[in-house]
């Protein structure tokens, strides 16, 4: 866990920001798949699954690295 409250926030901004971007190009991907078939074509399909898995794994990321940023803030003594 980082010891300065300016480290794990900087983390944690940069980490939202990456989020963003990833929450936005997912729903880009939402809009193009909206008139095609789940599995018509495979190399889509797959595109959207591994995003879909990349925005859940940063999606937890994110939420550890805010969770120790809200700790070094809460941490007494400091």
């Amino acid at each position: 866990m980082p010891d300065e409250p300016g480290s794990a926030r900087n983390k944690f901004r940069s980490d939202f920001i990456v989020e963003i971007a990833l929450i936005a190009a997912l729903a880009v991907y939402m809009v193009l798949a909206q008139d095609k078939i789940v599995g018509d074509d495979l190399s889509f399909t797959v595109a959207g699954a591994a995003l879909m898995a990349v925005a859940t794994y940063w999606t937890l990321h994110t939420l550890k690295d805010g969770l120790q940023f809200i700790a070094v803030r809460l941490r007494p003594g400091k």
